[in-house]
Formats: structure tokens, C-alpha cells, sequence
């Protein structure tokens, strides 16, 4: 049997069941090819959010990595959300925990939370408000003068300070697939192909972010492909985006960075997990009653921006 024939079957069984669980399938920019290919919505984190919170069906299948699932799981308490790989975790969102932060809490009194959304649920439930790389210039913005605390990405918390020429207080968190991305690796490409328009991801390092021409979120970086004039975009952030951007831009070049910012966690779900995930109805990601609450309004206060 063929990988193509072998896909078509599973991707049927999928959609039939999808049918009888009434079930809809968000998938993250960064998934594998074929995983992207089974969405019903294909986004960043932003973009899912919002999908999940106006979604109407008993189960979301969320391909995507774990704090996603939770935050989907926030935003439809009445669905059922199963993430096919339950191992499919975030490194950045394990640089912090709950206690970690009421222990910077209490050394930072008055200090207002900003939290990325790539955190889990008990983290988001000590904060005031989330943001995604979307739009956490604009969250911040919105916070006043006060101190802030931004956690736990160092690198988007840096990049929104710089935007805003704001002092904030940074917790030493990082996604390791986009420091992976090095500031010579930009360069270089930037020389073979003088014109070309170099797109990168706030979670690279300020090095990185130096010499880019843009700094995208990757809804931001597929918005900006479809307008651009550019003929060849160098694309700093995890591989997966590139597989949308070519299907939505046949005319034009994107070139990755670097071949190492592949995330290992969003490779995990394949078509054989989502087909499983579907039949047992299981792995489910559920947030606790006392977390559940306090984590959804520092999501909501961040989607009423």
C-alpha cells in the first residue's frame, strides 16, 4: 500500500467519524503536512483561541501541544477536547510553574501578570491577563503604568519592551526551537538572495529579531505573504508554517531559516493519533473546576481587546 493510499483511508475514517462524534479538528500552523491538511481551522494560537471559544460541537480534536488543548478545553467547557498525543507538551510552558509565580508574585507586590498564552492552565490562573505574539504589544498597552511581570517567554517579553520602551520584568523562559534560529542564518540567506524579506517569529532571540525585516506572529507572517510584494520571504520560526504558506502563495519563494526550528512536540500528532483519538474518545484534556475559572478570565480578558 502506498503512503498516498494509506493516508486517503485514514483520512476517511477520520471525517466519517468526525461526522458521527460531531466533532471539529483545529490545527496548529506548526503541525505536520497532513495533520494541517484534516483542519477545519488552521491557525496560530490567537486564531484557535478564538475559533474555540465560538465553537458549537461536542468535541474539538485539538492538534496542536497541550496548553493549547487547555486553553480550547477554557474557552468550551461544554465540548469534549482530546489532544491525539497526550505526551505532545510545551518546553517553554514547563519553565514555570504555579508556585514559581506566586513566588515572584510576593517579591514583586503590585506587579501586574502578563502571560503568554504558551503556558498551562494553573500558570494563566495566577496572571491578570494572557497574550499570544499576536498581540501581546497591544495587551501590554492596555495594562497602564504599573510594573509588570511577563511570563515566561524572555525573548517575546523583550521584544514587546523594545516595541514599547517599557521596562517590564522578564522570567527567564524559552521556546527552544526558535533559538535554534541564529542571526547569521538570516544573513547568510539574505546574501544569496538580495531583495528578499526576512520574516521572523518574537520568540527568536533580539539578535535575530535585529535583522529581520518583520517581526510576525505566524498569522501575521501568512497575512503578510499574501500582501507582500516580495518574491522571496527567509521564514525565522518552526517549519510547519511553510507547508500553508506555499499552498497560499504558488508565486512565491519561502525559504526556512534555519532546517533545526522544528518543534518535536508538534510533530507528534499524526493521522493515525487523530483516528484513535476519535475512536476511544480519549486522550481528553480537562482544566480543574478551581483553575478553570480564574485561567478563563485572564483568556477572556485578553479576546475582549
Amino acid at each position: 500500500m502506498t503512503h498516498d493510499t494509506k493516508n486517503g483511508e485514514l483520512i476517511e475514517k477520520i471525517l466519517r467519524l468526525k461526522k458521527e462524534r460531531k466533532a471539529v479538528i483545529l490545527s496548529h500552523n506548526y503541525q505536520r503536512t497532513e495533520v494541517q491538511d484534516i483542519g477545519d481551522f488552521v491557525g496560530d494560537s490567537l486564531e484557535l483561541s478564538r475559533k474555540a471559544a465560538g465553537v458549537k460541537a461536542d468535541v474539538i480534536v485539538f492538534c496542536g501541544v497541550h496548553f493549547m488543548a487547555e486553553t480550547a478545553s477554557l474557552l468550551s467547557p461544554g465540548s469534549v477536547v482530546l489532544l491525539p498525543d497526550a505526551g505532545s507538551g510545551c518546553p517553554m510552558a514547563d519553565m514555570i510553574t504555579a508556585e514559581q509565580l506566586v513566588a515572584r508574585k510576593k517579591e514583586l507586590p503590585g506587579a501586574r501578570v502578563v502571560c503568554y498564552v504558551n503556558s498551562t492552565a494553573a500558570v494563566k490562573a495566577e496572571s491578570d491577563i494572557c497574550c499570544t505574539s499576536a498581540n501581546a504589544v497591544e495587551v501590554v498597552r492596555s495594562m497602564g503604568d504599573g510594573r509588570i511581570l511577563f511570563v515566561p517567554d524572555q525573548y517575546l517579553g523583550h521584544w514587546v519592551s523594545t516595541r514599547l520602551n517599557r521596562p517590564m520584568v522578564l522570567w527567564p523562559g524559552f521556546c527552544p526551537t526558535h533559538v535554534n534560529i541564529q542571526p547569521q542564518d538570516i544573513l547568510r540567506w539574505k546574501e544569496k538572495h538580495p531583495g528578499a524579506v526576512a520574516l521572523v517569529h518574537p520568540e527568536c532571540r533580539p539578535e535575530v529579531t535585529a535583522v529581520a525585516d518583520e517581526v510576525l506572529s505566524t498569522g501575521g507572517m501568512l497575512r503578510y505573504a499574501r500582501a507582500a510584494d516580495a518574491a522571496v520571504m527567509i521564514i525565522g520560526t518552526e517549519t510547519g508554517i511553510l507547508h500553508r504558506l506555499r499552498k497560499e502563495n504558488p508565486g512565491k519563494t519561502f525559504i526556512p531559516a534555519t532546517a533545526k526550528a522544528v518543534c518535536p512536540d508538534m510533530k507528534k500528532i499524526t493521522l493515525e493519533k487523530v483516528l484513535s483519538a476519535l475512536e476511544d474518545m480519549k486522550p481528553e484534556v480537562r482544566v480543574p473546576a478551581g483553575v478553570r475559572e480564574r485561567a478563563r478570565s485572564a483568556v477572556d480578558r485578553m479576546l475582549a481587546l
